[in-house]
């Protein structure tokens, strides 16, 4: 994978599109915190029409969540932020083709991996951060990170815990563990060679996290990748009274033998802090002092 196109960076007074490609809108309050957030930092904030919409678990049909977006893409707006994650992404992209737009910000986590890894295939970038139901629970110098790198300035390294093996450098390509591991063998997956993977997840047991990172050995995908940065896994247990090994012993026992650097405990996914991190730009992964670094934007 090379390094993906930077959109124009975000300037003050900057009209940006909020809207909703996954799940349905449930916590309003926590939205409005967030959509808060945006306007104090002095943008022009535009909702798209679905921001209620609902069609069982998801933000509206297929068709009304892709019209959403594709509002946001064609419109006069450097900035599109996510509403939240949940379920359906995905399904925006299956046969759709994004449309030739210049290119701009896209931000999210968790579901909208599909379209942020989706965005990185057309060969451009976007940000693994904040949706709009979290943004306001970030302590300020994770909301301050996000802005600084949509802004053009640049963000600090990320410290977590070092499994040794070296630095490498590659492409910087973050998401959810099992949103990406649906994404392989499609054409939603960017090529992985040279990159430096950052995964986290949520609300999955142990042998589930053990069947994706198999699957993901079977594949060989491994043997593309540069280096894996682990954020968050929260709620990553097995139901009580169930034998199974902690998520921790799964990552040193699925990973641990790849030869790769690898850094663990990082600051992003689920939960709070939640550390911007760009999509499909350079980054530096030293395991021997536990951080993740990201090339001046």
């Amino acid at each position: 994978m090379n390094a993906c196109q930077l959109p124009p960076f975000l300037q003050p007074g900057d009209d940006l599109w909020v809207t909703m490609p996954s799940g349905v809108l449930r916590e309003r309050d926590a939205f409005e915190r967030g959509v808060a957030v945006l306007r104090s930092h002095h943008y022009t904030v535009h909702l798209s029409p679905n921001i209620t919409d609902q069609w069982g678990y998801l933000a509206g049909t297929d068709l009304q969540r892709r019209q959403a977006l594709t509002a946001g893409l064609k419109g006069d707006y450097p900035g599109i932020f996510c509403g939240r994650g949940g379920y359906g992404g995905a399904r925006l992209l299956e046969d759709w083709a994004w449309p030739p737009t210049p290119p701009k910000w896209l931000v999210g986590f968790s579901d909208v991996t599909a379209l942020l890894w989706g965005l990185a295939t057309q060969g451009i970038a976007s940000v693994h951060g904040p949706v709009m139901t979290t943004l306001a629970q970030e302590p300020d110098w994770s909301q301050q990170r996000l802005f600084d790198w949509l802004a053009g300035r640049p963000i600090p390294p990320l410290t977590g815990k070092g499994w040794g093996r070296g630095r490498t450098t590659g492409i910087l390509l973050p998401g959810n563990l099992t949103v990406a591991t649906h994404l392989l063998g499609t054409p939603l997956c960017p090529n992985l060679e040279q990159v430096i993977l950052a995964l986290e997840d949520v609300g999955e047991a142990p042998y589930r996290i053990d069947r994706m990172l198999t699957q993901w050995r079977i594949s060989g995908v491994f043997k593309q990748v540069k280096g894996i940065a682990l954020g968050r896994f929260r709620d990553c247990k097995a139901p009580a009274g169930i034998p199974s090994l902690t998520v921790e012993e799964v990552l040193r026992d699925r990973l641990g033998d790849l030869g790769i650097p690898i850094v663990s405990e990082l600051p992003f996914g689920h939960g709070v802090p939640n550390a911007a991190l760009p999509v499909g730009f350079p980054a530096q992964l030293d395991g021997d002092r536990g951080t993740l670094t990201v090339g001046a934007p």
